[in-house]
């Protein structure tokens, strides 16, 4: 019988669980180092006590970048066979949670069958499946239909719920007063929005928020603190709502740690590149080190279609600063729902950028595969580089799609190559190029 409720607890007691131990071996790290920075909120290790086949993974800024994939199913694409697709896809590629933000349907047997079928950390938004799991427009709904849909997730097995707990009434002035371009652009925040504006109430995050807490407590769920007012343009990044949000986020945090449960404080948004570190360290003192995760962020607003990019630069540099946990994004942001491909083209997009960060931030063992990899280019062994590529599907298919003359060479340079005349001339051998 488990001595604790919550991985925080458990470390806060001494008490070395199953998923602690697991997740020191992958980072490298002895168990007491883990320990102290559990115990301390620094890292988060997601795992609902409910959800059996977890592979554990830890969330915290010393550790290796994690990455998030959103998925799930809309009114217009709501085949839920493609997204357990799309899942399996993307946990192959190395993504270490799933979200399901479905919009439609019966969002019980596919959030089950996520909890039940796959290893990564599962995320929910709570907000979005009371809508759905009532049937009932948003102005209908009571403060317990909220919070009883955040139980049936955590019953269900779900590892961190986003709740958009950091506004209240007092945001509806500030929205009002302070003309932002681009006004709320979090889905779930908008949706809390609404309902405050058309019920008269408080947001039931918020005023609810200790019952939440012990619902997170029991299943072991970490709350994500998710950020409604995170800017949706360069022009509103750094504004007035989302840092005074950010404090809120922080108070919060605090009340969550003091019932044992694990927090994840959510984050921007649309940031230009010169505001990024800036807004890690605000976080990081606000929220006393609690672990950061960032969508993107999106370092300019001009590039749909290739946002898989934009938010791949702000994540390495975001990551770099603090940033522990990485929202992946697509090619299709802002367009639509993402297929297979454009699923993937941001998976890779995010791994690069959090491999990147690692190595900045010194990762015990980051730079060993580039080290690795250098090897294998110097030695011209393609089998190795395949091995230690990002991609070895995609830079196979490169490489057979225009085959060189000579297997030592690329058809790009060909017997021009700087690594085979190099290799040649150091071991005193006959260059030949024509």
């Amino acid at each position: 019988m488990r001595k604790y409720t919550t991985q925080m607890e458990a470390a806060r007691k001494g008490i070395i669980t199953e998923e602690l131990k697991k997740v020191a071996e992958k980072e490298r790290m002895t168990v007491d180092e883990l320990m102290s920075l559990v115990a301390a909120g620094k890292v988060v290790i997601c795992a609902n006590k409910k959800h059996k086949c977890i592979d554990p993974q830890g969330i915290g800024s010393m550790l290796k970048t994690k990455i998030n994939v959103n998925l799930g199913v809309s009114k217009d694409f709501k085949d839920y066979d493609i997204e357990i697709k799309k899942v399996m896809e993307a946990v192959k590629m190395g993504a270490h949670a799933i979200m399901d933000l479905s919009s439609h349907g019966d969002t019980i047997p596919f959030r089950r069958r996520l909890t039940s079928e796959c290893a990564a950390m599962i995320g929910t938004v709570p907000v979005y499946d009371s809508v759905i799991h009532y049937q009932k427009d948003l102005e209908a709904l009571t403060a317990k239909d909220f919070i009883d849909v955040v139980r049936l997730h955590a019953e269900d097995g779900v590892d961190f719920v986003t709740l958009h707990c950091g506004i209240t009434r007092k945001t509806i002035e500030q929205i009002k007063k302070h003309k932002r371009k681009m006004n709320i652009v979090s889905r779930g925040g908008s949706l809390v929005f609404a309902w405050m504006c058309m019920t008269g109430e408080e947001n039931p995050f918020y005023e609810y928020y200790d019952e939440i807490l012990d619902i997170c407590s029991e299943y072991d769920v970490t709350i994500s603190l998710g950020d409604a007012c995170r800017p949706g343009c360069l022009a509103d990044a750094s504004d007035v709502c989302q840092i005074e949000e950010l404090v809120q986020l922080g108070e919060l945090t605090k009340r969550a740690w003091e019932k044992d449960v694990q927090v994840i404080v959510e984050g921007p948004g649309h940031i230009p590149i010169d505001q990024i570190a800036a807004n890690m360290k605000i976080q990081q003192t606000i929220c006393n080190g609690a672990p950061f995760y960032v969508l993107g962020p999106l370092v300019t607003d001009i590039a749909p279609g290739y946002d898989h990019i934009t938010s791949a630069i702000g994540g390495a540099i975001a990551a770099s600063a603090g940033a522990a946990f990485l929202c992946y994004v697509t090619p299709a942001e802002h367009l639509a729902l993402p297929n297979l491909e454009e699923v993937k083209q941001g998976i890779i997009a995010s791994k690069i950028a959090a491999h990147a960060a690692d190595i900045a931030k010194g990762v015990r063992g980051a730079r060993e595969i580039d080290d690795r990899m250098a090897d294998a280019r110097r030695a011209l062994d393609w089998e190795a580089q395949w091995e230690c590529s990002i991609d070895p599907e995609t830079v196979k298919t490169i490489r057979t799609d225009r085959k060189p003359e000579n297997e030592d060479s690329c058809s790009m340079c060909g017997k021009f190559c700087a690594i085979r005349s190099m290799n040649k001339a150091l071991a005193g051998e006959y260059i030949d190029i024509l």
